[in-house]
This record gives structure tokens, sequence and C-alpha cells, in this order.
């Protein structure tokens, strides 16, 4: 299966097109422009450079989240647009799943750390070996506390990936949890991770574009302030 795979969760964005686990291209930034300025160009240029197209593609996948609000909106925002256009079905992914799917290759514990903010990381934990993962933790917003102590209970070597990664890392060493950092170039959230991580789900998995939803996990910092003045008005 041909998958083309977009990722605009944080401040990174790509695009990554894989064949049957096999990456054939791939396009990044991480300059913080708009990422509604930058990633359909992206993946325009990168189709035409590997001299493909949208109907050599069997699916289009996207993170779906956790991640930024807006972020994820404008990619689901363009896969949407590609997919109807090219009517093609889509996958939407866990972000956290993506994240850990390129490390699938060590032994040992990934936990994936996302940061958001207050204190509290998007966070999912799994177990790799042998190249598969199996999910231990479901996508979550945890704090920082309730996750190392989660995480003391947890046996064997641990690698903590995502663009919270640092932050996590050094909460979970002051709190005496052995643990190390995923190697830079693969510690930020990635399209072709979203391609694996769709892969991986199956084509019965894939949905219509009308049916592609985020997953924010938790409410946006203006609606929980929406909330709180409705309360306190009461």
């Amino acid at each position: 299966m041909k998958i083309l795979a977009l990722e605009s969760s944080a401040k990174a964005a790509s695009c990554a097109l894989v064949a049957d686990g096999v990456l054939l291209a791939a396009a990044s930034q991480a300059t913080g422009l708009t990422h509604s300025r930058t990633l359909l160009p992206m993946v325009q240029d990168m189709l035409k450079n590997s001299e493909q197209t949208l109907a050599d593609v069997d699916a289009i996948a996207v993170a779906a989240g956790p991640g930024s609000f807006t972020g994820l909106r404008i990619g689901l925002a363009a896969v949407k647009g590609l997919a109807w256009a090219a009517e093609k079905p889509c996958f939407g992914v866990s972000t956290l799943e993506s994240m850990a799917r390129p490390l699938s290759h060590i032994n040992g514990v990934i936990v994936c750390a996302m940061d958001a903010r207050r204190q509290q990381i998007y966070n999912a934990v799994f177990r790799a070996g042998n190249g598969e993962l199996t999910r231990l933790r479901e996508d979550r917003a945890i704090s920082l506390e309730e996750a190392a102590a989660d995480l003391k209970e947890m046996n064997g070597p641990m690698t903590i990936v995502g663009d919270g990664a640092e932050l996590a890392f050094r909460y979970f060493t002051a709190a005496g949890i052995e643990c190390t950092l995923a190697p830079a170039h693969l510690r930020q959230q990635s399209a072709v991770g979203v391609a694996l991580a769709a892969e991986a789900a199956g084509k019965e998995a894939a949905v219509s574009a009308q049916d592609l939803v985020p997953n924010y996990l938790r409410l946006s910092q203006a609606e929980r302030e929406r909330l709180e003045r409705l309360k306190n008005e009461q």
C-alpha cells in the first residue's frame, strides 16, 4: 500500500510517501512558518520531485491528535481536500503512536511526550521489541507528576521521544527514573511515523474524508476559559 502522510501537530511540519514500509520521499520544515503556508506546497513539491501523483497513492494519512489545535486543523483540512479531490481513503492516526513507530527497532519502553503546557504532557507508552510496538498506555493528557509515578512501575530501558521529550526527561530523571532521550533526528514528530502507523492499522481502519476527525484529548484554552467564565457567572 502506498501512503501519502502529513504531520502538522506541532512546530515542525512534514510529509512523506511510504510504500509497504519503504520510504520513497519525504520533506519537512521546522522554521516556525505557518503550516497553512508550507504544508501543501511541500506535498506538491515532494510528489513532483519523486515523479508521483495523487493518482498513484492508495491512501492519505494524517496525525489526528493530540497536538496543537491550529496545527491539527490545518493538517486535517489539507488531507480532506486532497482526499475528496482524488477520491482516496484516509487514515487519522495517533500523533503519539506515530512518534513511537520510527523507534520500534529498539528493545524497551518508549515514552511519548508532547508539551501540553502547565506541567502537563500528552503522553502514551509503548513497549518495543523486534520491530513491533505493544501499547501500554492509551493516549492521555497527564501531569508530569502523574506520569512519573506511573512510569516507576515499568521495567526495562526507557526512551523518551517527542517535542516534550527534554521537558519530560528533566522531570523524570529528577524523580529518580532512569531514561534516555531519543536521538534528536528521531525525536520530533514526522510524517514517516504517520505513514507507518497507518500501515500498521491496516486497510480496515481507513475512513472517508468526511469521517476524518481530530482527537484533541482536552478542550482548547479558549473553551476552558469560556466554561470558567460561565461557571463564575452562575
